[in-house]
């Protein structure tokens, strides 16, 4: 028994030590690096210089590039490079910058959501194209293959629009904000790309509009895809990371990582769904209309001296006839992993928030937090009645555990006795101590199960806390003002190693002298693992460990005073 409960201690350590791992890797300040105009120059060149970065229907057009014959449209963007312009929009969720060029989104941050608690005046940057590029790029195909297309080139995301305006905003009293750019063709074909923003919204229509005024149908697609800069791959064996990377949905959602792009490129056509680029706490995901099968692709492009990654989706054709006109639609969410909203935007998107093998838990989990954070509006007062529960619910296991652990304290002088009788025998040794465990109704893993049950809960708890969104820069009281992250004092950490020390001393002491020391420096080890930890988890902890002292404590006396 006693060894069942040092190895389940050592365990937990163990686990711990993991996930202080990863959340320190996950919560270290990114870089920061200055570009200058010329560096970001030779980024957009490298960018146009390429048509790599097209769907695959592309790829005739690509091969002639490469023996030198370059394509009407990509010539015609190099002889514009220096007109392009940077149209800025601004909402009360969204602040973006759309480039001319292709109508790129070349940079978008939340100004509902700061950078941290002490940059509050700080937007978080979720799309950017200066010291390494996450962008979200669309456009237009002939459709060649077919034989019916005008023969017209079309604006790609490498083509010079123009704008009305530079820049936009959307008023108070208005619910809706039209961004419009304009791009016209050989064979009298216009396009017109027109991005529709609305109040308290995160997601926003992309639509280009053809106009076909010439004498031939028009024949063509619409693409869209996300644009990443490969990240680092360094990562400890030990890590158990937030997912980085590339997803898309197709009735199942799927994670796809950067290095799976370059090895394994999706190829797949797909009714409805999605694809996505998501990071901690955030995702950008471009949303076909419903019911359109579309393809979707991704794929490793060189650009800027670096391998860069693509995922996106490839509609279906559709004519425009002569002196006609003819939409194609998306829809582009761009912001932090909201369950609720993004389950009504579209199916399967709210899976993005990846709980991992624990969503099981976790997502219970997290509905009773935010219940009760409606119910108190304290999400740490939220996390304290969350423990209370789940202390209700398992109150017979511990009980019966901590019966268990109460007759082993009683009967600890017989053991002693019985160790010094048999001490150069064990096997009689282990029938005697089996005997007594057996008159004494004691279960030689009982000390093992309120460790073994809390540990699920402890690593589920943690994922809604490190993947949650809404418990980002939460409040408590006091100086704790973010959950998410280390109590900045340290206060509940010690608190936690109080309550374990307490804890500790209310089971029976470990015969093993060597395991005894062990013991005496667990809630040492503990507090320091814990400093670093979130709050929200510390929290949880330590209110567990004080529910769990006070019932081990009436259970101890009970056994004691019943002798």
């Amino acid at each position: 028994m006693e060894n069942q409960r040092f190895f389940s201690y050592i365990a937990l350590a163990f686990v711990l030590y993991m996930i202080w791992l990863t959340w320190q890797k996950e919560h270290a300040p990114p870089p920061v690096a200055q570009q200058t105009n010329e560096q970001s120059r030779v980024i957009e060149e490298s960018i146009i210089s390429s048509s790599e970065d097209l769907p695959e229907i592309m790829q005739s057009e690509s091969a002639n590039i490469e023996k030198g014959l370059v394509m009407p449209e990509l010539a015609q963007t190099n002889k514009a490079l220096k007109k392009n312009q940077f149209v800025q929009v601004k909402t009360d969720t969204l602040e973006l910058i759309i480039d001319t060029r292709g109508g790129d989104i070349r940079q978008l941050d939340l100004p509902t959501y700061p950078v941290s608690l002490e940059k509050q005046d700080q937007a978080f940057r979720l799309m950017q194209s200066d010291s390494s590029t996450y962008t979200a790029q669309s456009g237009l195909l002939d459709d060649k293959k077919s034989g019916k297309a005008a023969g017209a080139a079309t604006p790609t995301h490498h083509a010079i629009y123009t704008a009305e305006s530079t820049e936009y905003e959307l008023l108070d009293g208005k619910d809706s904000l039209e961004v419009k750019l304009f791009w016209s063709g050989e064979h009298n074909i216009q396009v017109e790309k027109i991005f529709t923003f609305y109040r308290d919204s995160f997601v926003f229509d992309v639509t280009h509009r053809v106009i076909n005024q010439g004498t031939s149908p028009w024949v063509g697609r619409q693409y869209q895809q996300l644009r990443h800069s490969p990240i680092s791959t360094k990562r400890s064996w030990l890590r158990l990371p937030t997912y980085t990377g590339t997803a898309y949905y197709d009735g199942a959602y799927h994670k796809h990582s950067f290095a799976e792009v370059e090895e394994e490129p999706i190829k797949m056509s797909v009714k409805d769904g999605w694809v996505a680029i998501l990071q901690h706490y955030f995702v950008s995901a471009w949303i076909p209309n419903p019911e359109e099968e579309n393809r979707f692709y991704s794929k490793a492009v060189k650009a800027a001296g670096e391998q860069q990654l693509l995922i996106g989706m490839l509609s279906p054709v559709k004519t425009v006839q002569a002196n006609s006109s003819a939409d194609f639609t998306s829809r582009l969410y761009a912001g932090p992993k909201l369950q609720h909203k993004m389950k009504q935007i579209a199916q399967g998107l709210d899976l993005s928030v990846d709980y991992g093998i624990f969503s099981v838990l976790s997502k219970p989990l997290f509905w009773l937090l935010e219940w009760f954070h409606k119910l108190v509006g304290n999400w740490g007062v939220a996390i304290i009645l969350v423990t209370v529960v789940v202390k209700l619910v398992f109150f017979k296991l511990s009980e019966a555990s901590y019966k268990s652990m109460a007759r082993m304290r009683k009967v600890q002088p017989r053991f002693k006795a019985l160790r010094e009788r048999y001490a150069d025998d064990k096997a009689k040794l282990n029938q005697a101590v089996m005997e007594m465990y057996k008159k004494e109704k004691i279960n030689p893993l009982g000390g093992c199960l309120p460790i073994l049950v809390q540990m699920p809960v402890f690593l589920s708890l943690y994922w809604v806390l490190v993947e949650s969104v809404e418990l980002r820069q939460a409040p408590f009281m006091f100086w704790i003002n973010d959950l998410s992250l280390r109590d900045p004092i340290f206060v509940l950490p010690l608190l936690m190693g109080i309550s374990m020390y307490v804890q500790f001393k209310l089971n029976p002491a470990p015969p093993d002298p060597m395991q005894a020391k062990v013991f005496a420096m667990m809630p040492i080890m503990m507090t320091v693992f814990m400093a670093f930890f979130p709050a929200g988890l510390v929290l949880y902890w330590t209110m567990n460990n004080i529910l769990s002292i006070s019932q081990q404590y009436v259970i101890t006396k009970r056994v004691e005073n019943a002798a």
